[in-house]
């Protein structure tokens, strides 16, 4: 993955300001705030553990309240596992933004990543909001894509511009994500915005559907944040008429334009994973459902056996083959099943595949990007999970991680 920032297309109707508050310890830009002209509509997934941050709990109330004018992020403190005074400093930080705005606190809505268990330094919000809303430009996605990283290596954002029945609609979105990424409904941190034109209802249906095959794809190392959240904001700039029928062909449209953008997005953070060396993509064919395909890809792709493997370009298909055993599949037949390293078919009937060879798998291995295929010959499901090796850079980034 470069390091190099793209090229990404303005949004009509969003404006992106960055600048260095100082509440990463590297000095480097950590606040970022998008504003949204009038009449945007945003939708939002957010993470399911339990121990959600403070940031999650008040951007989930206030969008049930309002449509929001303004997203407020920070990178270098998560603001989660802060009790009752995490939720009053993120309501103060709402509140100081939408004082600078000029509209209620109930639409802003706050987003942090970084450590866990550490008050928000809030005199470095109220000196560093004024210095993000000097920078505000159309132009601000690059900027904001660098300044949400935290263990990240390279920015990832994603842009397009897409032909909906006949109408010229803009995408951009940018994400954050390196570890602690296991999500159950999106990455760490994801912002998206179109000019589109859409409903309310219609534009978070597209973005469930989107976060559903992509951002829920994806695991680095089985742990889901405190944090997670991904939105997608509409302007309505865009010369269409408004979207509002789920069966119409200009929906679908746009939900196969958001599902690709998000899945880059989400692709981009696996390549980026802490430590990471390796991109698999763990293929379940012929499941007889859905929970089923994932369970077994998700035993392959979280086993650290696996992963470590992977890292030591060691074909070892024993331990796929272990995995696939222990994902719960009640009367698996393991004579019908078979598996794949790339091209090449390594198990069948119950064993080692005969025309499998130690040279094939070594093979396969040299590859940066390698694709695992279990194939259960039980029903007519398909599903794909993104994952990448374990290295020693992993433990050294997450034993360093607060240093």
């Amino acid at each position: 993955m470069s390091n190099q920032p793209v090229q990404v297309h303005p949004i009509a109707g969003a404006y992106l300001g960055t600048t260095a508050a100082k509440i990463k310890k590297n000095g480097k830009p950590d606040l970022v705030i998008i504003e949204l002209a009038p009449g945007s509509r945003t939708a939002a997934t957010f993470t399911t553990n339990a121990f959600c941050a403070a940031p999650v709990t008040l951007a989930r109330r206030h969008l049930a309240q309002i449509a929001p004018r303004a997203l407020l992020i920070n990178a270098g403190n998560a603001n989660a596992g802060t009790g009752e005074q995490g939720m009053k400093d993120a309501q103060a930080c709402c509140t100081l933004l939408a004082k600078e705005l000029g509209c209620t606190a109930e639409e802003v809505l706050p987003f942090s990543t970084g450590v866990i268990g550490q008050n928000l330094p809030m005199e470095k919000f109220a000196a560093g909001i004024p210095a993000a809303l000097a920078e505000m430009s159309i132009d601000g996605w690059n900027a904001a894509g660098m300044a949400i990283m935290t263990t990240d290596i390279v920015p990832k954002m994603v842009s397009r511009v897409v032909n909906i029945e006949g109408a010229d609609v803009t995408l951009s979105g940018i994400a954050k994500g390196s570890g602690m990424i296991h999500p159950n409904m999106a990455t760490m941190l994801g912002f998206a915005a179109t000019d589109a034109k859409i409903s309310q209802a219609c534009l978070q249906s597209a973005l469930q559907a989107a976060v559903k095959v992509s951002f829920n794809r994806i695991t680095v190392d089985g742990d889901t944040s405190t944090n997670d959240a991904c939105t997608l904001s509409a302007t309505g700039q865009a010369d269409m008429p408004e979207i509002t029928d789920e069966q119409s062909p200009a929906y679908q449209q746009f939900v196969a334009a958001v599902t690709q953008m998000m899945t880059e997005l989400a692709q981009m953070i696996v390549r980026d994973g802490e430590g990471a060396t390796k991109f698999m993509s763990v293929i379940v064919e012929q499941a007889q459902s859905e929970e089923e395909a994932l369970k077994v890809a998700h035993a392959v792709a979280l086993s650290p056996l696996v992963k470590t493997a992977f890292f030591a370009s060691d074909p070892n298909w024993g331990r796929i083959l272990a995995a696939v055993g222990r994902a719960g599949v009640e009367n698996l037949d393991l004579n019908a099943l078979e598996i794949y390293l790339g091209q090449y078919c390594i198990v069948a009937n119950g064993g080692r595949a005969a025309s499998y060879t130690e040279e094939q798998g070594q093979e396969v291995m040299k590859q940066t990007d390698i694709d695992i295929r279990i194939v259960l010959k039980r029903g007519q499901v398909n599903e794909t999970v993104w994952t990448c090796d374990f290295s020693y850079d992993y433990v050294k980034i997450n034993a360093e991680y607060r240093s």
